[in-house]
């Protein structure tokens, strides 16, 4: 559900006022609240889109906005702190058709941040778990928790496995921890392994919140200064020394992959153009290569014909994406690399949301088998 761009005339903006009364057990006196959206890029703590605290416990914004369908939701600044049922479970987007000047009144149920643990019931497959130390797991001076996916039959084996290093691992395996709905990758990757196929470790690094803008762009941005350098840096270099160290992985370069979507299917592209003898696949979905204009011409210069690489997006995400990811897949041609060893895949009813990644993974997988 992250990060997508429009071009805008003036003459089709309309204007949208958003008024709802906060749940009872938020603090409107020291809270800040606002609203993100394909409209704002998703950015969940733009001050252009933060709602102004009324007398009574109500909220209000004014906006204008492109004539369309919108999807949006309610953030406290950032996507730990997004709104979801009175339960804590994640809620699907929200959904706007605007043609005219419009008025809506919302209904709140709760946010993350306010939703006790214990109401929440893990989804997690047994065969997920945390890292136990993030001491290795530092850059920047910043923590990350790490999650692990490994086969059921890791435990009742010798074997070694393939390893897919994938983005926002908060939203990978359990509800519990996810701000907009997870994948379900466990669950997806436990019913392939009944049959031995696309059995793989799977590595879900954390995203730092409200950073993830710049946390998963290589370039500066108006967003500010892209560290996605360093963060590429770290799993190459750190992360995946550490694993292959610690767990039965297949080390070589074609068993390891790095995905993810949006901005995560952005910083794969980037991770398997700069770091091409470590990473052998990349799952790019629905990557945002609006944010980085700069990825096209850092491509242009890199030699990857021993590359593959799997594209996925929906047709109407947003207006350029079908669009921008068609550019880098004839780039790759032009650079060396095969049609063979490349997926271009767009669907028609695909959103830019967990729901549409999650049917797609088992894809991804079987062509990651076919090597």
């Amino acid at each position: 559900m992250f990060f997508q761009v429009f071009q805008i005339s003036a003459q089709n903006l309309y204007k949208m006022r958003i008024d709802f009364r906060v749940p009872e057990n938020l603090n409107s006196n020291d809270s800040l609240l606002y609203l993100a959206g394909d409209f704002n890029n998703w950015k969940p703590n733009d001050l252009r889109y933060q709602f102004k605290n009324q007398a009574g416990g109500i909220w209000n914004l004014e906006v204008s906005i492109p004539k369309g369908q919108h999807e949006f939701k309610l953030t406290k600044g950032d996507w730990n702190n997004v709104e979801c049922d009175k339960d804590g479970k994640s809620i699907s987007n929200r959904t706007i058709n605007i043609s005219k000047d419009t008025s809506i009144h919302l209904l709140v149920a709760n946010f993350k941040d306010f939703t006790s643990n214990e109401s929440i019931k893990s989804t997690c497959s047994v065969n997920v778990s945390r890292l136990k130390s993030t001491a290795h797991m530092s850059y920047l001076a910043l923590d990350r928790n790490v999650w692990i996916y490994l086969p059921p039959s890791y435990e009742k084996s010798n074997k070694r496995y393939p390893v897919i290093y994938m983005q926002d691992g908060q939203n990978l395996f359990d509800t519990k921890t996810s701000s907009y709905g997870e994948w379900g990758v466990d669950e997806l990757l436990d019913s392939l392994s009944k049959t031995k196929k696309g059995e793989c470790i799977v590595l879900g690094v954390e995203h730092n919140g409200a950073n993830r803008l710049t946390e998963y762009n290589p370039f500066d941005s108006k967003f500010g200064k892209g560290t996605g350098d360093d963060y590429i840096d770290f799993i190459a270099n750190t992360l995946k020394p550490y694993i292959d160290k610690k767990y039965r992985t297949l080390t070589e370069v074609k068993y390891t992959t790095i995905a993810g979507s949006s901005m995560g299917g952005l910083i794969a592209m980037y991770a398997i153009a700069k770091y091409p003898k470590v990473f052998g696949n990349a799952g790019v979905f629905s990557p945002s290569f609006w944010i980085a204009p700069r990825i096209y011409d850092f491509i242009d210069q890199q030699k990857l014909k021993n590359s593959r690489i799997y594209f996925v997006a929906g047709a109407h995400e947003s207006e350029d994406m079908a669009n921008d990811m068609e550019k880098m897949y004839r780039l790759l041609l032009k650079a060396g690399i095969s049609q063979r060893d490349m997926k271009l895949v767009i669907k028609e009813d695909g959103k830019h949301s967990e729901w549409f990644w999650h049917r797609e993974f088992p894809s991804f997988i079987d062509w990651l088998r076919r090597q």
